[in-house]
């Protein structure tokens, strides 16, 4: 078990290193033109009114297959992290599993699942009191993962009726996940990708008025009265019959709680986010065969 526990150790250190070189110089070539784009819309929208002076938005665009970023826009600023902390949740204890701590049986595959589909908190927690509680589960992922957490901080279950989500997390960080999990570089990658991949809301694909039905998508999103988010992969497919994969992170956080208006506050928000993977897909048409 030792043997085997640092041979695992060591894979992850290695692989780890390489995706923390590879995302360092792929910032090096962004600042495209869909950045621009991006931050011209979110421009006009504060003009409008959509969205307020208090309001701090966080956005990257990674295309998989030219291995390159398109737009990153304030991707370092730790922001409210809300239930895109919950893909994390899961990795912690899928390392466990694979280190032989912790079993993946029925129990568990179903808080998971209710975790990452249907964003149950009790089930969250539950996910969270088997890695240690928020301290030690944190300590763990960036003992590990830690090119995967540098703005992650992990400080309290959910709690009742979401009134702080104090959690935190920035677009790079999630950006650098779905990096990692793609090129199933993270424990149990397939079941991750399962689990984010069953029928739920999202924001980047359904309501998006330019993405084809049946694009496939992994993702979760985020709400809370101060918090809308949702990080992803998209997989576009080509006349030629390719596919396309992508990453698109969108996060809005508010400077006060929007808990007398949550439902059009909420929902408004989503749809700019939508607006933003518009754009991206439009972007990804140009560049390939869709």
């Amino acid at each position: 078990m030792t043997q085997r526990l640092l041979s695992f150790r060591s894979l992850f250190a290695t692989s780890l290193l390489v995706l923390s070189t590879t995302m360092a110089d792929l910032h090096a070539q962004s600042g495209t033109a869909l950045q621009s784009r991006i931050e011209n819309h979110i421009k006009g929208l504060r003009s409008k009114g959509v969205l307020r002076g208090d309001e701090k938005t966080a956005w990257l665009v990674y295309d998989f297959t030219d291995g390159r970023e398109l737009a990153n826009i304030n991707d370092k600023t730790p922001l409210q992290a809300a239930s895109m902390i919950k893909p994390y949740l899961a990795l912690a204890l899928f390392h466990e599993v694979k280190a032989g701590r912790l079993e993946y049986g029925t129990t568990a595959r179903r808080h998971v699942e209710l975790m990452i589909q249907k964003s149950n908190n009790e089930s969250t927690n539950w996910v969270m009191r088997q890695t240690g509680g928020p301290a030690a589960t944190e300590a763990l992922l960036k003992r590990y993962y830690p090119a995967l957490c540098q703005n992650i901080s992990i400080v309290e279950y959910i709690p009742d009726g979401g009134k702080t989500y104090r959690n935190r997390g920035s677009a790079s960080d999630y950006a650098r996940f779905l990096h990692a999990l793609w090129y199933k570089q993270l424990p149990m990658s397939d079941e991750m990708l399962r689990t984010m991949a069953l029928p739920g809301i999202d924001r980047l694909y359904t309501d998006v008025k330019s993405v084809p039905e049946g694009t496939r998508v992994y993702n979760k999103t985020g709400s809370t009265a101060m918090c809308c988010g949702d990080m992803g992969i998209l997989v576009a497919r080509g006349r030629d019959g390719r596919t396309y994969p992508y990453v698109v992170v969108g996060i809005i956080e508010s400077g006060k709680r929007n808990t007398s208006n949550y439902s059009s506050w909420i929902s408004r928000r989503a749809d700019v986010i939508r607006e933003v993977s518009n754009l991206v897909y439009l972007d990804m048409k140009q560049r390939y065969p869709f």
